[in-house]
């Protein structure tokens, strides 16, 4: 899943990033308010760890703007300030919870899951194709029941196919959704992936043209098995 973390204080974003990373996560960093709006608004994210203090548009404000044109986005929100006034405000703008800093990781961390959890009653619980499955919340892989080891790039590629079934993706779409904005590689990296995602498919079992490749568009899951 893709997570999106607007935090001015780059040791505390680059913290937060590297934990949600080893989770399987894809992470989109902002470290101000008007970027992070940006960022939330043009790409599908799937949680937001959001700042309250932030330059150029605060936290409150950013919450409020997405509540505003409908988004419905899981809002994790974060302050130094730990007063009553400050929890109603951020909770009253639309934000989902409030962690105070400073903060324990491990919490943070079960929290995001908690409200990644709570944003997947718009998706299936648990997604499939043939006799591939995989369970997004507990980030696991399988073929036939065999766990695929996965790195988190083959993970989020691998949930991005089955999110999209038959349909063909672009190396420039699998880019835009796997990587963040200012950390884009070239077109060549997804070839990378996208063969060692393969070997490890085709070692759990799989037919090496599970994952088929439509030539001049891009990539897709064979739908003639």
């Amino acid at each position: 899943m893709k997570i999106l973390v607007v935090e001015d204080d780059v040791r505390i974003a680059e913290a937060i990033a590297e934990a949600l990373r080893d989770q399987n996560h894809v992470v989109e960093l902002a470290h101000d308010g008007a970027t992070g709006l940006m960022f939330a608004q043009d790409g599908m994210v799937d949680a937001i760890v959001l700042d309250l203090n932030l330059p150029k548009l605060d936290g409150v404000e950013v919450c409020r703007r997405l509540r505003q044109v409908g988004d419905k986005t899981p809002i994790l929100m974060l302050t130094a300030r730990d007063t009553s006034q400050d929890k109603v405000t951020g909770l009253d703008c639309g934000a989902d919870d409030y962690v105070i800093k400073p903060f324990d990781l491990p919490e943070l961390m079960a929290r995001i899951r908690a409200l990644l959890r709570r944003g997947e009653v718009t998706f299936a619980p648990l997604l499939s194709w043939e006799n591939l499955s995989l369970d997004p919340s507990e980030c696991k892989a399988q073929y036939q029941q065999k766990v695929l080891k996965l790195t988190p790039k083959e993970y989020g590629m691998l949930e991005l196919f089955l999110r999209n079934g038959s349909r063909v993706l672009s190396r420039t779409a699998i880019l835009d959704d796997l990587w963040a904005f200012d950390d884009a590689p070239g077109a060549e990296t997804v070839k990378v992936h996208l063969r060692s995602l393969r070997q490890k498919l085709k070692a759990a079992g799989a037919p090496s043209n599970l994952i088929e490749t439509v030539y001049g568009l891009g990539y897709r899951l064979n739908p003639n098995l």
